[in-house]
């Protein structure tokens, strides 16, 4: 009987979802930078800029609907690989390592500095002084201000129920019928184009029956508890499962590949249709059957265009790139710290009397030069680097390296790329 409880080995590394899970994680900074500039009849955010754009709404909008999707896909898919290339214990201590530290080193820097951010902005629009209003109290628990660090928590919930499971399944499916039926239900639903219709039932239903459901915001974040609300789960939590169960299959992968451009043109018509119900109620929901219908559009678009992202990057960015694995590697340090300079950036330009397409160039070109920079300078070849991901050597030792292995070893032995 074939041993259904290892995924097969790729080939070769993946080179293009390392591309899509970086490019991601990049495109949160550009949506974070986007919120200064939104016109919105009510504050959504702390930084108001003199310019708002509906461009760069559509952008936010947009990009919110796919990225973490996306994102969680690609962490359950390289979760389940480096599972069973390094066995449970190791795969905890990796993510331990990788995921929990950051987090808890991180928070506190993050919390006082964006909270710091937040003050500026506030004083800066109400002409140099706070305005009067009730003292901050901290939040009771479970409320916690996670800030852009939620994805993390959600991670490790993630990585722990799925364990859990895995355990669980392991412990009744001595035979390995389950998982094979789960692989064939995967492979009918991917070949047959129903994929994510199924995908999005789960958070069609949960935004259905939320009356104070806010489309235009889609998956609410649970950037401020520490209990994941429903939405997420259902949401980004599917992601990170069906991400699993698709590395058990990854030649699954070529049907993406090739239904890219049907993908992309499904995710466009149904984003615009979303926009459209959404935006009215932008901070409310919108009422009778444009709620429900906004509850299917909207995980269908988040589907269709992870899909998408995912079949276009195996289309044209599946060979190796130095520029793009430089990215990739950098992409977790950026995002982790971007949200002070951002902010920061956007309390500078927020009252200048310049068009808003120069103020977002600005912005980005100014925040993704500093935290480029610390990355090269500061973590890439520092513990924090090796920490986040793995030790990088520099490129003589790199040099001396090579030398040393096509010296000593056989060729044949060098067929799998680093990690």
């Amino acid at each position: 009987m074939t041993d259904v409880t290892r995924a097969p080995k790729a080939p070769e590394r993946l080179h293009a979802l390392d591309a899509v899970r970086g490019f991601a994680l990049l495109l949160g900074v550009v949506f974070h930078a986007t919120l200064s500039f939104i016109p919105s009849p009510h504050p959504i955010w702390a930084i108001h800029d003199s310019h708002p754009s509906v461009a760069l709404a559509v952008i936010f909008f947009s990009s919110h609907v796919f990225r973490m999707t996306t994102f969680f896909l690609i962490a359950g898919f390289f979760a389940h690989m480096t599972f069973h290339r390094r066995g449970a214990r190791a795969f905890i201590g990796d993510r331990l390592r990788r995921i929990a530290l950051p987090m808890v080193v991180a928070w506190p820097f993050l919390f006082v500095s964006l909270t710091a951010a937040e003050i500026w902005g506030v004083v800066a629009a109400n002409g140099g002084s706070l305005p009067k209003g009730p003292a901050p109290h901290w939040p009771v628990f479970p409320a916690f201000p996670l800030t852009h660090l939620w994805f993390l928590y959600v991670l490790l919930q993630f990585y722990a129920v799925t364990l859990i499971l895995r355990g669980l399944v392991a412990l009744i499916d001595r035979r390995g019928g389950l998982r094979a039926g789960a692989d064939r239900f995967v492979a009918l639903i991917m070949r047959s184009g129903l994929a994510p219709f199924i995908l999005a039932a789960p958070a069609a239903v949960v935004f259905a029956v939320d009356p104070q459901w806010r489309m235009w915001f889609g998956i609410a974040t649970p950037d401020s508890s520490f209990v994941t609300n429903a939405q997420s789960w259902a949401g980004y939590g599917v992601a990170f499962g069906f991400g699993w169960l698709l590395n058990r299959q990854v030649d699954l992968l070529e049907v993406l590949r090739r239904r890219w451009v049907l993908n992309l043109a499904l995710a466009v018509a149904l984003t615009t249709a979303a926009w459209f119900i959404a935006t009215p109620t932008m901070l409310g929901s919108p009422t009778g059957p444009l709620h429900e219908a906004g509850a299917l559009l909207y995980p269908l678009a988040s589907w269709t265009a992870t899909f998408a992202a995912i079949g276009l990057a195996l289309q044209f960015l599946s060979g190796y790139s130095p520029a793009r694995r430089y990215i990739a590697d950098a992409s977790y340090w950026i995002y982790l710290i971007h949200m002070p300079i951002v902010m920061a950036l956007q309390v500078v330009l927020a009252p200048l009397d310049w068009p808003w397409p120069a103020k977002f160039a600005v912005l980005l070109g100014t925040g993704f030069t500093l935290m480029f920079a610390s990355y090269q300078l500061m973590v890439r070849h520092s513990f924090i680097g090796a920490t986040l991901n793995g030790a990088r050597p520099r490129r003589e030792e790199r040099a001396r390296l090579q030398t040393r292995l096509a010296s000593s070893t056989p060729v044949a032995s060098l067929s799998e790329p680093p990690r």
